[in-house]
């Protein structure tokens, strides 16, 4: 958490944020832990509204206008970052930034969903970083780092080349 907050402020600056929010439910933990960190107060941001209550899918204490860094365990296409996102716009917050432990690094659609939304992504690591350390450390046969390279080049064509159903335009 302490590299995940290091990023964060290397990236985005030291004091831009007045609170974080965990996406529900497995953002929670790590809300909690960069909350503490940074010390900041903490909030959650549900999927879907519990349909009772000022900020129904907000829970914890903000004003209109806070700047709301959200956090994640990981982001693959940005979908969920954006359902927490709007949510958080919706109920006054401004939120520009999220934060994620793994960010798998290979779906540039997603990265752009995100960009087109106004939202940076900071990431702790890729498929790429462990790639990297999975070669560097001999983790793997050369055979399984250029399938496994081949695979984050091109994971859809990989998945058809190897029995993969094919993606719905």
């Amino acid at each position: 958490m302490d590299l995940l907050v290091e990023r964060i402020q290397d990236e985005a600056g030291f004091e831009c944020f007045d609170a974080v929010a965990g996406g529900e439910t497995a953002g929670i933990p790590f809300a909690a832990w960069i909350a503490e960190r940074m010390g900041l107060p903490m909030l959650y941001v549900r999927k879907k509204a519990k349909g009772f209550g000022r900020n129904a899918q907000i829970e914890g204490d903000f004003k209109d206008g806070d700047r709301v860094l959200l956090i994640e365990d990981l982001a693959t296409d940005g979908g969920s970052k954006l359902v927490f996102v709007d949510a958080l716009r919706e109920a006054g917050a401004v939120c520009a930034h999220t934060a994620v432990v793994f960010h798998y690094g290979i779906f540039p659609e997603g990265l752009k969903k995100l960009t087109d939304s106004g939202v940076t992504l900071h990431a702790l690591c890729t498929w790429w970083d462990a790639l990297a350390v999975a070669e560097e450390q001999d983790y793997l046969t050369q055979e399984g780092i250029n399938s496994v390279r081949a695979f984050l080049s091109d994971p859809e064509g990989w998945s058809r080349q190897h029995g993969g159903e094919e993606k719905d335009a």
